[in-house]
């Protein structure tokens, strides 16, 4: 009888995960798919995918004068090419947007990154920003999440 009583709650058990009972509670708590950290005080980025590293990049923040935003963020806005109104129409290829006016974007001041040299924004190297934008792109603005430190 005890076996039958132990095979019969397993069998209840499974049941309850097949049906995405688990997954349903597991999932409404999952962290985001893409987590990109922006560390200002070593101007470096790290991004993960599903809790596993996929990069670490240099990159350019505000130079004196100007700020970049500290906080957590989901980007709102992906644009392949945008051109900034506010600063001379200066290219931003692969920006994402993510408060505002700011984002990260690719730069051509590829000698700068490593050191504070935007209005701002996050400036990264083309090739990764490209490869930054394509991975936002596959995996979602609403699986992203942008956290900018020190």
């Amino acid at each position: 009888m005890k076996k039958l009583f132990a095979l019969l709650s397993g069998l209840v058990v499974l049941a309850w995960v097949l049906t995405g009972a688990v997954g349903a509670a597991t999932k409404a708590k999952a962290p985001p798919e893409i987590e990109i950290l922006i560390d200002v005080s070593n101007q470096s980025m790290t991004v993960d995918v599903n809790g596993w590293p996929y990069g670490r990049w240099k990159v350019s923040t505000a130079r004196d004068g100007y700020h970049t935003p500290r906080g957590s963020w989901r980007p709102f806005l992906l644009k392949k090419m945008h051109y900034s109104k506010k600063y001379d129409n200066s290219p931003m290829p692969n920006s994402i947007f993510f408060l505002g006016g700011y984002a990260i974007h690719a730069t051509y001041y590829v000698r700068q990154l490593g050191s504070p040299a935007s209005h701002g924004c996050i400036r990264l190297h083309p090739q990764n920003a490209a490869r930054l934008y394509s991975l936002v792109q596959k995996h979602g603005m609403k699986s992203t999440r942008i956290t900018i430190i020190n």
